[in-house]
């Protein structure tokens, strides 16, 4: 134990370990208490599609050699997030049929535009590295660092300022547009602020495994704390835990990030349901 603590210490040394260790806590912190909204108002499907999308448009912008991949994947995934939130309230086109479409597609697009136009000799890594995630989080510099924590940043107020606003919304819709609040405005502002968070997770967890960060802790949440509220300070915990102990064991035991932090929120979904079960009774 002690072997591995020392471990832990050494590699707290290093800048970029620290780094990395900011930038997963921000982003979980970040998912988590959108997703709180996003699993109660049945939306969470949107943040597995939108997943899908940030890949094709990632593959697009490695294909045209952008020096910067975010500044071509965020604008694409934000369009798209508006684009599925607006079809998804019309009821004269099957929302759910839509995402998959859209979801498949763009990863089908992104992996062959990957093949065709290949920028580097090992596209199974590159792609299974994008997809599931890996340590390049270790690779971030500081002004990818610094651009994280800015729109971290900038999410967090966002959500502590509309805190009443969002929670109306998310309960009961009716009773938000009665009172006077533009709903449509802020389930726009949740699917856009999602699609950035999305966008920020990609080098952390991959593409495929955004939505985890997303849902595991809310759902997890949930089974253990009745109120809003409770479920929302639940989930920030569960998952800047989560993240952490993901991080520093991928270090430790040499697995990728994502698969990692996804591990061990399933691990934290099982206890949870168990406390939840056992507080019931």
């Amino acid at each position: 134990m002690s072997s591995v603590i020392d471990k832990l210490i050494e590699y707290l040394q290093y800048p970029l370990v620290r780094r990395a260790l900011v930038v997963g806590v921000l982003v979980a912190l970040c998912a988590s208490i959108l997703g709180v909204s996003l699993v109660l108002k049945q939306f969470s499907y949107i943040g597995d599609g939108l997943s899908h999308v940030a890949f094709g448009a990632m593959a697009v912008a490695t294909v045209c050699n952008f020096a910067d991949d975010t500044y071509f994947t965020l604008p694409v995934t934000v369009i798209c997030a508006v684009f599925l939130l607006k079809t998804g309230q019309n009821k004269k086109i099957n929302g759910d049929a839509l995402i998959a479409m859209l979801s498949v597609g763009a990863l089908a697009i992104g992996y062959l535009l990957m093949n065709v136009f290949a920028t580097s000799a090992n596209i199974s890594g590159d792609v299974c590295s994008t997809l599931f995630g890996s340590m390049s989080i270790l690779t971030l510099s500081k002004r990818e660092v610094n651009i994280c924590v800015a729109v971290s940043i900038i999410v967090i107020i966002v959500f502590i300022v509309l805190y009443n606003k969002i929670f109306a919304v998310t309960f009961d819709e009716s009773f938000a547009v009665s009172a006077g609040l533009n709903v449509k405005f802020y389930n726009t502002l949740i699917a856009i602020t999602i699609a950035v968070i999305i966008v920020l997770s990609m080098k952390l967890v991959g593409s495929l495994l955004i939505s985890a960060l997303v849902i595991f802790p809310a759902v997890s949440a949930m089974r253990v704390m009745k109120s809003y509220k409770g479920v929302t300070i639940c989930a920030a915990i569960f998952s800047v835990a989560t993240a952490l102990l993901g991080i520093l064991g991928s270090m430790l035991l040499g697995t990728p990030v994502g698969s990692t932090i996804v591990g061990i929120e399933i691990i934290g979904f099982i206890i949870f349901s168990g406390v939840g079960l056992i507080v019931r009774k």
